[in-house]
């Protein structure tokens, strides 16, 4: 009997540890113990979700013939079927043609000729732009310079260092740019927290865009109103962040990351959306503003929240935010809701050691990994693509068809409270607002309730007017009455 016993104890507690075991598999597609793919409800709870990106490959340079690996590559940009790679390690930059779903490698550019004739070479380029025809803007990082390359590596202008008072003295360190249609420059130059530094299309310095507000720990900032000037003189100065990174949507307005700050993340407001005149206009309409991961720990090796280190927007004004803290991909939509997150640190497939861009071309996502010298390319899944459908079709007007595509979202995803949110919102512009207003309750969507209640109550108004005069005319009619009565009554009793 005791024998028996000890084999049921000894069965149980390998029952036990396979469920352990078999645990700890599924929650090791992320460093922190999410799932791979997830997103949070409406009372920010994680919630484990279908894929919205696959793995299709990990790219290598050596994959390609004549191209050789990778070296810390910190840029990428796609036009059209191209792909630039800013190789910053090997010094050069590598382009790709994309067809049928392959890359070739087409060519590298190591340096040009200046307007001497003499050689120069790449030095640690970290970033890269092409126009349709094939004309490069490098950030020459380590020369200090932007270089304008015309479609067959002829040099075209030399950007260096501004000659203007309103620069700082730190070293000019190009490290990100982007340039829009009327053919201005804007980088981000490291070292200078005065925003973006803007060029005409003739390489002329013409400003700074899209300044940085002061952000500070309030803890600090009530220790210096009480600090003595000595204490004070030896704190830290309260300046402005640097930006990390940008690009350019459709319609050429500047998304911006923030990956370095101080205080709450929450104010920091680490993505931007700049208008022509550096004002920040992102749309913050979801339960929470979009600045990654809501929760994270002060301790371990990825401790902090969310630094995003680079972006990308789709044509539908969905847009990609890098995070270098814990190798994630967070996806929002044009009103700030976030869709999803996926990624993590590690080396299998789809997870990554140091992420350093995002860029996306077809119906693909790349992803390089400085530390592994690597490019990762994720295919849209069919619940992603429904996604995107819904959002797409929202936005052209066609809400009948966006909300039946979110009603499929929410076959495949129960727990999508953006699915909720979308056929509420396309219920809302079909003037639906009684059904609008319960799937906003649904899902505690205060803004957009409040908006369907609103409409709502005008609507019943307006249908419901003559009633109500009719009913406030009986009842002044009733009061007259009432009084009549009353004071024919006060006659008979005198009389």
């Amino acid at each position: 009997m005791r024998k028996m016993k000890r084999l049921t104890s000894v069965f149980a507690l390998l029952l036990v540890a396979s469920l352990l075991v078999s645990n700890a598999e599924v929650l090791a597609n992320s460093s922190d113990g999410k799932h791979y793919t997830y997103t949070y409800d409406c009372w920010d709870v994680d919630r484990e979700s279908p894929d919205a990106y696959s793995v299709e490959r990990v790219i290598s340079g050596s994959d390609f013939k004549d191209c050789g690996n990778f070296s810390e590559p910190q840029g990428l940009f796609s036009t059209g079927n191209k792909m630039y790679v800013a190789d910053t390690g090997n010094n050069r930059i590598c382009e790709f043609t994309y067809e049928n779903n392959e890359f070739t490698y087409v060519k590298e550019v190591t340096g040009y000729k200046d307007a001497e004739g003499k050689d120069v070479k790449l030095n640690g380029p970290q970033d890269v732009f092409a126009t349709d025809d094939g004309q490069m803007y490098i950030a020459d990082t380590g020369n200090n310079k932007i270089v304008h390359l015309d479609a067959d590596g002829n040099m075209v202008k030399v950007i260096g260092r501004p000659n203007d008072k309103t620069y700082t003295d730190a070293k000019f360190l190009p490290q990100k740019l982007v340039v829009d249609g009327a053919k201005r420059i804007f980088a981000q130059v490291q070292n200078v927290n005065k925003g973006f530094l803007e060029f005409d299309d003739t390489g002329d310095f013409t400003g700074f865009v899209g300044a940085s507000e002061v952000t500070y720990d309030f803890l600090t900032y009530l220790w210096k109103l009480v600090a003595t000037k000595e204490q004070r003189a030896q704190m830290d100065l309260f300046v402005p962040t640097e930006y990390s990174n940008l690009c350019l949507d459709s319609e050429d307005f500047i998304y911006a990351t923030i990956s370095t700050f101080d205080g709450a993340v929450e104010s920091a407001e680490p993505i931007r959306k700049l208008n022509a005149k550096g004002t920040d206009i992102l749309v913050r309409n979801g339960y929470n503003d979009p600045y990654g991961d809501l929760r994270y720990t002060e301790k371990g090796e990825m401790k902090g929240p969310s630094k995003f280190v680079d972006i990308c927007c789709l044509s539908n004004d969905v847009y990609y935010a890098l995070d270098n803290t814990k190798g994630r991909i967070f996806a929002y939509d044009f009103q700030g809701n976030m869709l999803y997150a996926f990624g993590g640190h590690g080396y299998k497939a789809g997870l990554f050691m140091n992420p350093s861009a995002i860029e996306d071309i077809g119906d693909s996502l790349l992803v390089t990994d400085q530390k592994l010298g690597t490019i990762t390319q994720f295919t849209l899944t069919d619940y992603g693509k429904m996604i995107n459908d819904g959002l797409a079709e929202y936005k052209k007007g066609n809400y009948d068809k966006s909300a039946n595509i979110w009603r499929k979202v929410l076959k495949h995803n129960g727990n999508y409270d953006q699915a909720y949110i979308g056929i509420g919102r396309a219920l809302l512009r079909e003037k639906n607002y009684k059904e609008a207003m319960d799937y906003f309750e649904l899902k505690l969507d205060a803004k957009n309730y409040s908006k369907a209640f609103k409409l709502y109550r005008e609507v019943w108004f307006e249908e419901n007017i003559g009633t109500i005069l009719i009913i406030i005319a009986i009842l002044i009619l009733l009061g007259f009455g009432v009084g009549f009565v009353k004071k024919a009554r006060r006659e008979v009793e005198k009389g």
